[in-house]
């Protein structure tokens, strides 16, 4: 197991305990809310017992989305699995929308009917108290694992409970206004617990649908990730930097200029020093692809109507075919840059007898080439 898969693995782990603390949480305070909901008349203690109890589907889909988005990747998913990660933050987010939606209309019934209004028993009042503190140390806990492994799901969970924590003030104080005289406040609390789950889940909806569309990382990352790309020694220029999230990770793909001159092994090499360090230096980033350019060419390509090496070949053996020593060629390098292409020859040393003869050689090739547009300089080399 590599260290990226040790990775998921961990990450798995600590949203499995997260999500089960949590689930063991919301059961318990489903349970008691929904019960002294019901035996102590408060319609939005008993809103506010059904969003528990909703929250411990939401956490099973948190425990199902982690299981999948901790797979390594795979011939179906070369990128892996962390898009089940974001399409469980979806799905939670569409599940808390129509739990909200439906929260809202029971309580806006009840209002447009005082004979359904009832007055909350002083137990209910200490029950959301209760429910304030344990969705508050849940909120807190859960957003230390979620910075911990990076996951926008527990992130999402930990806002979650802070919603949880929020409804319950709301709650409290519709409570307490009823027991004080106002009969509508229980009700108008219920509202607002239903408005605030609506927020929620379309956040976290509208979140996940960015994320879908492949999103890129915030641009102070991306600045970042270009002064570390342009750190590296050989690094000419960075253009066509894309970036995209997926779940608590991100992938990048870059074009660099180097040297036009460089060679291919030497330009490789700066490809994988640029992808290490990037792995290293920004955490989001699991995957790297780095395309070495010779030049820019980000708004054209100046190359791109030029033959490959075979035509090209055989155009210059036209050319150059009468021309002494071309038979005895050992090496032939062809450079595409600026529109055409550089032709590096290497000879033998006894084809260069003198400085002078190996210049006027050169002029010699080069005129030649005056015929052939596509083609820049000729360089010749002996030894």
């Amino acid at each position: 197991m590599d260290s990226r898969e040790r990775q998921q693995q961990q990450r798995y782990r600590v949203t499995q305990r997260a999500t089960l603390v949590g689930a063991g949480v919301n059961l318990l305070l489903a349970v008691v809310k929904i019960l002294f909901g019901v035996i102590g008349h408060s319609q939005s203690l008993l809103a506010d017992g059904l969003h528990s109890l909703s929250d411990l589907l939401s956490d099973g889909l948190v425990l199902f989305a982690a299981y999948h988005a901790k797979e390594a990747p795979d011939d179906e998913h070369p990128y892996g699995h962390g898009r089940f990660e974001t399409a469980g933050t979806l799905a939670l987010g569409l599940f808390l929308f129509l739990v909200g939606a439906g929260v809202i209309w029971d309580a806006v019934e009840r209002l447009f009917s005082p004979e359904a209004l009832l007055v909350p028993s002083m137990t209910t009042l200490w029950v959301a108290a209760f429910s304030i503190v344990a969705n508050e140390a849940l909120y807190f806990y859960t957003q230390h694992l979620a910075k911990q492994i990076r996951s926008d799901l527990l992130r999402a969970n930990a806002w979650h409970h802070r919603s949880d924590s929020i409804s319950s003030v709301v709650v409290l104080v519709g409570i307490g206004g009823t027991l004080v005289g106002l009969p509508y406040l229980d009700a108008i609390a219920a509202v607002l617990v239903g408005l605030m789950i609506l927020h929620i889940g379309w956040q976290l909806v509208w979140q996940s649908v960015h994320e879908l569309v492949d999103s890129g990382l915030e641009e102070q990352r991306v600045e970042e990730i270009k002064q570390v790309i342009t750190s590296v020694a050989g690094v000419k220029d960075v253009h066509m930097l894309r970036t995209r999230k997926m779940g608590g990770h991100a992938s990048a793909d870059v074009h660099v200029q180097v040297a036009s001159w460089l060679s291919v092994s030497e330009g490789h090499r700066i490809s994988e020093v640029v992808m290490q360090r990037l792995l290293e230096s920004v955490e989001e980033l699991v995957d790297v692809t780095v395309h070495i350019d010779p030049e820019d060419d980000e708004s054209t390509a100046p190359c791109g109507h030029l033959p490959l090496r075979t035509e090209a070949e055989q155009r210059l053996q036209a050319l150059w075919q009468d021309l002494p020593c071309f038979d005895r060629r050992m090496r032939l390098v062809l450079h595409y840059i600026s529109g055409r292409i550089d032709v590096d020859l290497f000879f033998p040393l006894d084809c260069s007898k003198s400085v002078s003869i190996s210049e006027e050689l050169a002029e010699r090739y080069q005129a030649q080439l005056q015929e052939a547009e596509q083609f820049g300089r000729v360089r010749l080399w002996f030894g």
